[in-house]
């Protein structure tokens, strides 16, 4: 008798204890989770594995974010410009400049897409002269820099690029050889000659052809927007992925993107196969880009690194020197840094991250007031900028759009002020300058018109930043709020 009842206490204590295994809940950041034991239940699966796809969304738009820019770009200039693979666009006038995100409103762009599966080997002729630009490929690692912070060094040359796979040609020596690891590229630069004329005349120098064509090359193709609108702006929602599959068929697989090529995968995304996601696959690629977007934002524009405010009572940024223009350091490749620039920015050289006085540029960023909060369209504010900055060519500051991250769109058709324009000066030499909706009294020549409803960040760059830059003698004042 004593059996038995021991017998049925036991098997009611198994009873209670396989109900509580059943039972139990494990809170987690998406939710109470359902365990059966240590396993989740059955019931749970499909939520799990519908976390791993929207992290692995997420994760895979950080990371593509340099490579869909450049698609997209390339993208606007064929369908919408009408430019081949090639040709050279010229981006003069505000208008011009108005797709470009975060452009230096100051002096003109040259810029064209190549792609290396339709030429081979691409000879460039730069002509001497004040220009400063470089051979980026489509990951927007710098391939190597023209111009005054390049091989050149303002002499002009001719430089040679290879693409993936090939070996420099017999005369390889007459060229400045520059190796690419995409088959895509963009050559650009910008004319520093304040003299239009001068400018005009260099970049009808320029040639660009391929090297099987190098004993009768032709002519390259100069083109300009004209006033049609463009916006190398990414995509948002499905698009964003349709431009990275699309990208994806052209390129190449670089061994560090093995593992994110498999999280594209799971999602619907494979070179060589259609862009076809299912219903769940769908839903995370769209949930995935509005989060990826989201944290790309406080990426850019709140930035966490430890390095990246350049004087510790200011609240500006050094928003290029954080990233290496190959993307490397030591140990690892700079994801973050680079998904934080190439969201907020295209194209990175080493002449864009100056470190030697009198050379190169500088980029400062603000995106909020002397207080942290975001600079806001509605509001008037003001910045000091002290008697003789240090630039021994020119220094400019420029006001970009939050959202699209291009020059402001303002009926005043004006995104910049710089040492180049005719700006009210204090008695000591340094200069006040404004923002905000409406224009100062007897100080509209230092203002940029702000919008209403709309935030706004700046970056201040230095053009051949001198000595008083870098050992930080000189500081830039925040912008803040009107009085």
């Amino acid at each position: 008798m004593h059996l038995l009842i021991r017998n049925a206490g036991l098997s009611l204590l198994a009873l209670a204890i396989s109900y509580g295994l059943h039972a139990q809940t494990l809170e987690t950041r998406i939710g109470p989770i359902t365990m059966d034991g240590e396993l989740p239940a059955h019931s749970e699966i499909a939520k799990l594995y519908g976390e791993l796809d929207f992290q692995q969304a997420t994760q895979s738009f950080l990371w593509a974010l340099p490579l869909v820019s450049y698609a997209q770009w390339q993208d606007e200039f064929s369908t919408k410009l009408g430019a081949r693979s090639g040709d050279l666009m010229v981006l003069n006038s505000y208008e011009d400049k108005l797709g470009v995100i975060t452009a230096n409103a100051t002096t003109p762009y040259i810029l064209g897409f190549v792609d290396l599966n339709e030429t081979g080997p691409l000879v460039i002729e730069l002509p001497p002269g004040p220009t400063a630009g470089g051979i980026g490929d489509f990951w927007q690692r710098a391939i190597i820099d023209m111009g005054q912070t390049g091989p050149d060094q303002g002499k002009g040359g001719k430089y040679l690029v290879l693409p993936p796979g090939h070996k420099p040609p017999a005369d390889a020596g007459q060229y400045y050889l520059a190796k690419s690891e995409t088959m895509n590229v963009l050559v650009g630069f910008r004319v520093l000659d304040p003299d239009p004329a001068k400018g005009k005349a260099l970049v009808e120098q320029f040639r660009m052809y391929p090297y099987a064509q190098r004993a009768n090359p032709g002519k390259t193709r100069l083109l300009s927007p004209g006033g049609k609108p463009w916006s190398g702006t990414h995509p948002r929602g499905i698009a964003y992925w349709e431009r990275l599959h699309g990208i994806i068929q052209k390129e190449p697989v670089n061994e560090r993107d093995r593992f994110y090529m498999a999280m594209l995968a799971s999602l619907g995304i494979e070179k060589d196969k259609p862009f076809n996601p299912n219903e769940h696959q769908r839903q995370a690629l769209e949930q995935g880009a509005q989060m990826g977007e989201l944290i790309a934002k406080a990426n850019a524009f709140a930035k966490r690194f430890p390095q990246a405010q350049y004087w510790p009572d200011r609240q500006w940024d050094t928003v290029l020197n954080i990233a290496e223009p190959s993307q490397r350091v030591t140990y690892y490749d700079q994801l973050w840094e680079r998904s934080a620039w190439f969201y907020e920015a295209v194209t990175n050289t080493k002449g864009m991250v100056s470190k030697t006085p009198g050379l190169g540029q500088t980029y400062l960023g603000a995106y909020t007031d002397h207080k942290g909060q975001w600079l806001d369209g509605g509001q008037n504010y003001t910045l000091h900028v002290g008697a003789n900055p240090p630039a021994r060519q020119f220094w400019s500051l420029t006001v970009y759009d939050i959202e699209s991250r291009c020059l402001i769109d303002n009926p005043q058709r004006k995104a910049d002020l710089s040492s180049r324009q005719d700006l009210k000066k204090n008695p000591d030499g340094s200069i006040d300058l404004y923002f905000g909706p409406h224009a100062p009294k007897d100080f509209e020549s230092n203002w940029v018109q702000t919008l209403p409803g709309k935030h706004w960040f700046s970056y201040f760059r230095l053009y051949a930043p001198t000595e008083a830059y870098f050992d930080k003698s000189w500081k830039l004042d925040v912008i803040t709020p009107a009085p």
